[in-house]
Parts: C-alpha cells; sequence; structure tokens
C-alpha cells in the first residue's frame, strides 16, 4: 500500500490498484474535528460522537478525492453476508440497508464503509469495470462474506474470478488478534486442514490471522491478484481506530472506492 496526504488528511491506497479507473482510499483517524476519545476523522455515527462532527469528517473525506457526498452509498454493517446491488445512491437522510457486502458498476456511486479492527476488502474487475467493498470481521470472515462478493459479481455481471483484483486492507493483525476456544472452533470448521495456518497458539492463549483467512477464501474462488495491506489497527492508535485496543471507546475510520478518474495521480 501507498501513505499519501491531502488537506491534512491520511490515506493509503493500494499499489494493486495503480493505474486502474478507480477512486479508493482507506483514511486514517488524522485530519478531523471529532474530540477524544474519537479524535480526529471519525466517521463512525453510533460509536458516542456527535453526528455534526460525523457529518463534517465524511465531507472532508468526499471533498479530498473530489466526489459529492451526495454520491455515497453506505450500509448499517450487521456482520454478515448479506449482498446490495445498489442503482442509486443512499439519500443523506435516508435509511440504511442492513448489509456487509456492496457490489455496482455504477460510476455515479461511492461505496463506502466504516471499520475499527475488522477487514475492508475491496474488488475490482477491470474487465467488466464492476466494484466490491465487503465487511469482513471474525463473524463475516468464517462465514465466508469474501466468496459471497466473489460469486455475486460473477452471477450478476459476468464477473470471472480470475480477472477480480482483490485489496484486504488494515485492521487487527495476527499478533494482536486474541480469540476463545468458541471462535478458533468455528474457524476449525469452516476453514479444516487450512485452520493450522490461521490459529497460533502461544503461551496458552490462541491468536487468529483475518489476512490469511480472507486470503484463502478468495484464493479457492479463483482470485489470483491480492493484495494483503499487513497493517494491524491494533498495534498503531495514533493512526488508526481499535476496538480492541481502545476497550471499545473509539471512532470508525472510513474506506471508500468509485468507478472513474484515476485519483491520486
Amino acid at each position: 500500500m501507498t501513505l499519501k496526504q491531502a488537506e491534512n488528511l491520511e490515506f493509503f491506497q493500494f499499489d494493486l490498484f495503480a493505474g486502474a479507473n478507480l477512486t479508493h482510499g482507506l483514511f486514517t483517524r488524522k485530519g478531523g474535528i471529532s474530540p477524544a476519545p474519537w479524535h480526529s476523522l471519525n466517521l463512525g455515527g453510533t460509536t458516542g460522537d456527535r453526528r455534526e462532527n460525523v457529518i463534517e469528517n465524511r465531507r472532508r473525506i468526499f471533498d479530498c478525492v473530489g466526489r459529492p457526498v451526495e454520491s455515497i452509498f453506505d450500509t448499517w454493517q450487521v456482520h454478515g453476508v448479506h449482498v446490495i446491488f445498489p442503482e442509486a445512491p443512499r439519500p443523506l437522510d435516508g435509511v440504511h440497508e442492513k448489509a456487509d457486502i456492496i457490489i455496482t458498476d455504477r460510476p455515479e456511486l461511492t461505496l463506502f464503509m466504516r471499520f475499527a479492527d475488522c477487514v475492508p476488502i475491496m474488488l475490482y474487475d477491470p474487465r467488466k469495470n464492476v466494484i466490491g467493498l465487503v465487511h469482513a470481521g471474525w463473524q463475516g470472515t468464517v462465514k465466508l462474506a469474501a466468496r459471497v462478493a466473489v460469486e455475486a459479481m460473477a452471477q450478476r455481471y459476468g464477473c470471472q474470478p480470475g480477472d477480480i483484483l482483490a485489496g484486504i486492507g488494515p485492521s487487527i493483525g495476527p499478533d494482536d488478534y486474541e480469540v476463545g476456544e468458541d471462535v478458533a472452533e468455528r474457524f476449525r470448521h469452516a476453514f479444516g486442514e487450512q485452520a493450522g495456518r490461521l490459529i497460533r497458539c502461544e503461551n496458552g492463549k490462541m491468536y487468529l490471522n483475518l489476512w490469511e483467512a480472507n486470503s484463502i477464501v478468495l484464493r479457492a474462488c479463483g482470485v489470483h491478484e491480492i493484495e494483503v495491506a499487513g497493517i494491524s489497527t491494533a498495534s498503531d492508535t495514533t493512526r488508526w481506530y481499535s476496538h480492541r485496543a481502545e476497550n471499545g471507546a473509539t471512532g470508525r475510520y472510513g474506506a471508500l472506492i468509485a468507478l472513474g478518474e484515476v485519483w491520486g495521480k
């Protein structure tokens, strides 16, 4: 990934998407107006921060990338695998639909989600000109949300998995994500023999690798080109929000992707 700065904001872009007909970015927590403990670019509307702050922070992100905020399509993320194929933006005063996977071929839409340890997955098919955005915490990962998204792109738009580029963004890393036996057992059941690559035991504790889990899911679908950010949100709370590292008293960082003019050149 490449770190960029503009208008006092920091954002990362996937190198895999360089030169693509895309606007995309994963924004750090810097450059907003929210006070502690959400300081400063909080995009989460259910964290306790003032709504006015979240709206202003959102405006700054969209202004930074040159996209109208009215182009937004975001959802109420519920740790599931429901897919939405929006054909129009969500009205700014409209109700959010519940979903963790958004896919579109409409360049007038900007797909947007919020994260604080869960895994953002961006998908792009340059042949069919289709994009997807996936929210995959441990629950979405064990439910194979990435596979659901790839299959939905194939069924709806005729995408071939081998044409899809996938970016796995900043989230809680394998050295920081301690889990209990209940979660570990879910992954053993879902991933079988490959679960040994995902669960590490050390000093009587178990740690889960969500990056590798989602990579395994994508490769099994036939997606070959995958970029893993390798950035743990829990290891750097000066730059990222982390629900785990900050004991829930934190905000959400924003991730967006849209078809259209290449941004950041």
